[in-house]
């Protein structure tokens, strides 16, 4: 078989197969290294508080490096859009979160929105009552809390339509009619003329939403894991099949010389004359 490897053809078939094997190999690599999906950002770099407007632009998803970062941000309060989102649990209590609109000071424009300054859902305070009196701050107010992504929205749900039963910032843009950041921000501290007016203010009727980061880790994508597993077995299959058409050429090599040694012809072609062939009697006895 060594005999029939070395013909030109088939080495230059084995360099083919290399080299596709090759490129197998590195796209299997290349799905390996996207099975492991970033992780969320260490916990001390996500508890230094960091303008908003440098964190994340509005009018596009959140990535993992973005959420949870506590940030600031100044801005106003916009009047009557509040919402409350229902089944709130606070240090295992059953609430509500009140969710005000909130324009963000210098917060780039979104296109396509002619100019209408960008808003994001703020989290004021937790309250067990979603009627519970709670004024909405006016003049200029400063925030400092913690960037969240959008909640996905839950359809099918009836009550007042103030309540809502995720915090999905699609619905509250069709509500609002501005352009917004595609997550939320949970107040840790909210002051207008540098006191306290938020949760944590005395008599306010809220208290504070109590937000931590994500807990460390690097999620697993078994997608990609199979799909390297398979890009491997690519690169196997492409070698085995040059091994494979080289034994079967092998084979049909020692058959015909195996045919000569014993003087078997292929076929009538192969004796014109008859020089092989048996005139058959009766009964089948050759003459």
């Amino acid at each position: 078989m060594l005999r029939t490897a070395l013909k030109p053809r088939w080495i230059a078939a084995l360099l083919l197969a290399l080299a596709v094997s090759s490129v197998f190999v590195l796209l299997s690599q290349w799905q390996f290294s996207r099975s492991s999906d970033a992780g969320p950002v260490p916990p001390a770099q996500t508890e230094r508080v960091i303008p908003l407007v440098d964190v994340a632009p509005p009018g596009r998803e959140l990535v993992t490096s973005e959420v949870d970062q506590r940030v600031s941000l100044t801005g106003r309060y916009l009047p009557g859009r509040r919402v409350v989102i229902t089944d709130r649990l606070n240090n295992g209590d059953r609430g509500y979160w009140v969710v005000e609109s909130f324009e963000v000071r210098g917060a780039p424009a979104v296109p396509g929105w002619g100019g209408a300054a960008a808003v994001i859902p703020v989290a004021r305070g937790w309250v067990t009552d979603p009627a519970a009196t709670v004024p909405t701050p006016t003049g200029t107010v400063a925030l400092t809390g913690r960037l969240l992504p959008s909640e996905a929205p839950k359809t099918g749900a009836t009550g007042p339509a103030d309540q809502l039963g995720a915090l999905s910032v699609a619905q509250l843009i069709n509500r609002w009619d501005r352009p917004a950041w595609a997550g939320f921000v949970t107040v840790d501290s909210e002051t207008r003329g540098g006191s306290e007016i938020g949760a944590r203010a005395p008599g306010s009727g809220m208290r504070p939403i109590v937000t931590s980061p994500q807990p460390a880790g690097t999620p697993v994508n078994w997608l990609n894991i199979f799909y390297a597993i398979e890009w491997v077995v690519f690169a196997g299959f492409a070698v085995y099949l040059w091994w494979r058409l080289v034994a079967d050429e092998h084979q049909r090599r020692l058959e015909a010389e195996e045919d000569d040694a014993h003087g078997w012809p292929g076929d009538e072609d192969d004796d014109p004359d008859g020089r092989y062939r048996a005139e058959a009697g009766p009964g089948g006895t050759a003459l």
